[in-house]
C-alpha cells in the first residue's frame, strides 16, 4: 500500500516540474524582439510597411505651359487650370508656348492627387506682371514687328548732255559747204561721236558732202 502511494507522489511531483519548465520557456527573454516590458519598439517596427513620402508641388514658374503641366500631372490627377496673369486676359486654346508667371500651390507645398492646381500665364514675348491679376493696361507692349525695309527710289538718271556740234569749217578741201544752221561735222564718224547721225536734209549738221547716196539722209550707212 505504501509502495503505491509513493509512486503516486512521484508522479505528481514530476508533473509539477514539467509544468514549471514550460512556463519558464514561454516567458519573454531579455534581448528578444518583444524587449523588456515598458520599452518602446524599434523605429523600423513602428513604420508601416510600404508607406511612401508625401508628394510636393514642383517649381514650374518660368517654364512653358506644356512642360509645366507635364510636371504637375506627375503629382496630381485633377485638371490644371490655366488663366491669364493679367486681368481680363484669357490664354489661347493652344497655350503650350505661354510662360508660367505664378503657380498655386507654391513650389514645395505638400499635395495630394486631388489638389487643385492653377497656373497664371502670359503670351510669348510678354513680360510677367508684378502680381497675378494686374491690369492688362500695365502689360508692356511688344515691339512692333519690323516691316519691309523702305527701298529708296532710284535716283533719276541725269540727262545725257547733248554734244556741242562742231563749228569749225571744212579742212579737207571739200566743197560740200557747211551744214544747216552753221553746224559742221568733218566726217560721219564725228557726227556719230556727237550723237547726231544720221542727219536728214534740213537738220543741223547735214550737208551733201556726208550724204553719199544723195538720198537726203547723211551718215545713214
Amino acid at each position: 500500500m505504501f509502495q503505491r502511494r509513493g509512486v503516486a507522489v512521484v508522479g505528481v511531483v514530476g508533473a509539477v516540474v514539467l509544468l514549471l519548465g514550460g512556463c519558464e520557456d514561454g516567458a519573454p527573454k531579455k534581448g528578444a524582439a518583444g524587449g523588456k516590458p515598458g520599452t518602446a519598439p524599434p523605429a523600423s517596427a513602428s513604420a508601416s510597411a510600404g508607406a511612401s513620402a508625401p508628394s510636393v508641388m514642383p517649381a514650374v514658374v518660368g517654364q512653358k505651359s506644356a512642360a509645366a503641366e507635364a510636371l504637375v500631372r506627375q503629382v496630381v490627377s485633377t485638371p490644371v487650370e490655366a488663366r491669364g496673369a493679367y486681368a481680363g486676359v484669357t490664354p489661347a486654346k493652344d497655350h503650350s508656348e505661354w510662360e508660367v508667371c505664378f503657380q498655386t500651390p507654391a513650389a514645395g507645398t505638400a499635395v495630394t492627387a486631388g489638389t487643385a492646381v492653377e497656373l497664371s500665364l502670359v503670351a510669348p514675348g510678354t513680360s510677367c506682371p508684378d502680381r497675378a491679376g494686374a491690369p492688362a493696361s500695365t502689360a508692356p507692349k511688344s515691339p512692333k514687328s519690323p516691316g519691309s525695309p523702305t527701298v529708296p527710289a532710284p535716283a533719276p538718271t541725269p540727262a545725257k548732255p547733248k554734244p556741242k556740234p562742231a563749228t569749225e569749217g571744212p579742212t579737207d578741201g571739200s566743197t560740200g559747204g557747211s551744214g544747216a544752221e552753221g553746224v559742221y561735222y568733218k566726217s560721219c564718224d564725228a557726227a556719230r561721236a556727237a550723237g547726231a547721225a544720221p542727219m536728214r536734209r534740213g537738220q543741223p549738221g547735214y550737208r551733201e558732202g556726208l550724204d553719199r547716196d544723195k538720198d537726203g539722209i547723211a551718215c545713214d550707212k
